[in-house]
């Protein structure tokens, strides 16, 4: 009879000889996962269909959070898995602040990227109000002269008799100004059908973003402040992470997105010519 271990003490670990947290409260990352067994998905599909990286979900699901890059994104992907799977995110949100040292900061990835200060898209000027203007300009000034010349070429001459009634000029007629064209439902509503073109713009929040195109070059990657905007266009594909996405209004191809981001919400899209389908 050897001493030691016995063969099945040296075997690893399963998922399902992961500890608890707690004596009744199951760990987040095993509740993620419970969930989603009992609601039929693979690892594969639960990623797709929230644009999570299969690694990071295999993390969170093995209750590693350090894949996520902060608290902000760590309870972002928490919801987004729960609402995936078909649980509530509140209680898993909850458990992670208390076993995190409470709720975050509204936005600690700010120190970590340095942020681009975008400049205001600049006003186009109105041609048309300026052509309508030249033209009265033109006519009043033409009017005044002929006014002026008919009375000074009388005034030199003594005339015997009665005075000729001095006939008043008509005013020449203006054409009326052409109505200055309506606004488009979007500054990008006009958009070359060949390529893909997208526009963040932050309404009432910052948002750290990050886009790259098809061949995975960076395009931007920095904090999007309150009030601005910022367009990005690609002959295949563009793929964005928003931070905050429910500070982000976006135009997909001249279509505004509708859908409802909440605030804090980490959220990874990829767009392509003709999407979205419906706008």
């Amino acid at each position: 009879m050897s001493i030691g271990n016995s063969p099945e003490d040296a075997r690893p670990s399963t998922e399902d000889d992961r500890p608890s947290i707690g004596d009744d409260l199951p760990s987040i990352g095993r509740s993620l996962q419970q969930g989603r067994i009992d609601a039929g998905l693979t690892v594969d599909e639960v990623s797709t269909s929230t644009r999570v990286r299969v690694p990071i979900v295999q993390a969170i699901e093995q209750d590693d959070f350090s894949r996520c890059g902060g608290d902000v994104y760590a309870r972002g992907h928490i919801r987004t898995l729960a609402r995936a799977v078909g649980l509530d995110p509140a209680p898993l949100v909850a458990q992670y602040d208390d076993e995190h040292g409470g709720r975050p900061a509204p936005t600690p990835a700010a120190p970590l990227f340095e942020a681009e200060r975008i400049r205001p898209e600049p006003r186009r000027p109105n041609w048309t109000a300026a052509m309508v203007a030249a033209i009265v300009a033109v006519v009043g000034f033409a009017g005044f002269t002929l006014f002026n010349g008919g009375d000074g070429a009388n005034s030199g001459k003594q005339v015997a008799g009665p005075a000729p009634a001095k006939t008043t000029p008509k005013p020449t007629p203006t054409q009326p100004a052409a109505p200055p064209p309506a606004p488009s439902e979007s500054a990008i509503a006009a958009v070359p059908q060949d390529k893909v073109t997208v526009k963040l713009s932050a309404v009432d929040d910052k948002s750290w973003i990050s886009a790259k195109s098809a061949n995975g070059k960076l395009l931007f990657d920095g904090l999007l402040l309150a009030g601005e905007s910022k367009t990005f266009q690609d002959d295949e594909r563009l793929d964005l992470i928003l931070g905050n996405a429910g500070a982000i209004e976006l135009y997909v191809n001249g279509k505004k997105v509708e859908d409802k981001f909440e605030p804090g919400q980490v959220e990874r899209l990829s767009y392509s010519k003709g999407d979205p389908e419906a706008g």
